[in-house]
């Protein structure tokens, strides 16, 4: 019986990609040493760092003017980074609340002394579209700061905000997974444990006069001290950064990231095709705001949805249980979920529906 996860993070990863790491786990590249255990200092991981750093600027069409850092802490610890690397102008920023996500960065960002954070728009209650984001004044803002994809709530910007601003993204959730033109950023930070690697990295991506200031940060939460040492300030994630550049290396061999978003459109629309249609399961997103690698669907009824994860789990369908701030169901189709996996998803859900209605 084929085994799928729809796990949200840690998330489903390319399957030959793990038959590599299975294959080098013990001997890397003839050293004698496994992965796990070279020095971050070595040739070997300097090999890996390089290839890594330029292939995910060269997935989003970026050229030498933005820079690549591989660091730890999660998007979480990017919530206080940010505006404290780039909030040194004028002192107030502007955020999109789309869902927890973005409440979460809003939060951290109100923490900081002297920083005046707005929320210029505000999807909730049940936070199941992503609204327009107003013209905002020049000279006002350090950056707007959006939240690309929302795993709990299911929804995406398809569409970048119109905005004069330098704009911020957290993609945590559709890093190298959805089509966006990545120029329109001044910085991007994505947890790597959705598409790209085990938990343990963040990516940053950030255009190159952003180092350029002087900052009296503290080393390790200050970009231009990371990018000045080439991500190796302290003992990088090393084994995580070996298994992102294989990934990178794989949706390299997809086609891309323009390939790999066709996919994920396949897959996702293949769901929503069958909600659309069901008489029991549910989907209360917008459809101009449907999310293409997270779908959260419910039967309306707590104990038919927890039978549904219950007997999805045994037919082989893993992870199904929906966030807890939502509850239902939630179906992570990302990159690395076959086509199969979306057809046994929504067979499985007609079966059930079938035997429940």
């Amino acid at each position: 019986m084929p085994i799928y996860n729809y796990a949200a993070g840690p998330a489903t990863l390319p399957r030959t990609v793990l038959k590599q790491v299975q294959a080098e786990l013990l001997d890397y590249h003839g050293s004698g040493m496994s992965i796990v255990e070279i020095s971050h200092r070595s040739p070997l991981f300097d090999e890996v760092l390089t290839q890594a750093h330029d292939r995910v600027l060269k997935l989003m069409h970026l050229g030498d003017d933005y820079e690549a850092l591989f660091l730890q802490g999660g998007g979480t610890l990017q919530f206080t980074m940010v505006p404290l690397n780039l909030a040194t102008r004028y002192h107030r920023v502007a955020y999109a609340n789309t869902g927890h996500w973005s409440e979460r960065a809003i939060e951290e960002a109100e923490k900081i002394p002297g920083l005046t954070v707005d929320t210029v728009t505000d999807a909730g209650p049940d936070f199941t579209t992503i609204p327009t984001v107003p013209e905002l004044p020049a000279d006002t803002y350090d950056y707007l700061h959006i939240t690309g994809n929302n795993t709990i709530y299911g929804t995406t910007y398809h569409e970048l905000p119109e905005t004069t601003v330098p704009l911020v993204g957290d993609l945590s959730s559709n890093f190298l997974g959805q089509t966006y033109d990545f120029k329109r950023f001044d910085l991007i930070y994505a947890g790597a444990q959705k598409n790209l690697a085990p938990a343990g990295l963040t990516i940053v991506v950030l255009k190159k006069h952003l180092l350029d200031q002087e900052s009296t940060l503290p080393s390790m939460l200050n970009y231009p001290a990371l990018a000045k040492k080439h991500s190796t300030l302290n003992t990088p994630p090393v084994f995580q950064i070996y298994v992102a550049n294989l990934v990178m290396k794989w949706l390299e061999d997809q086609g891309g990231v323009e390939a790999i978003n066709d996919q994920n459109v396949k897959k996702s629309n293949l769901i929503y095709d069958y909600l659309a249609e069901s008489k029991l399961f549910t989907n209360k997103v917008a459809p101009d705001a449907r999310s293409l690698t997270n779908i959260p669907f419910t039967t309306g009824d707590p104990d038919l949805d927890a039978a549904f994860v219950q007997e999805a789990d045994q037919a082989g369908l893993k992870n199904l249980k929906g966030h807890r701030l939502v509850g239902g169901m939630r179906a992570s189709l990302y990159n690395a979920m076959p086509y199969e996996g979306a057809v046994a998803l929504r067979d499985f859900m007609a079966k059930f529906e079938r035997e429940h209605a």
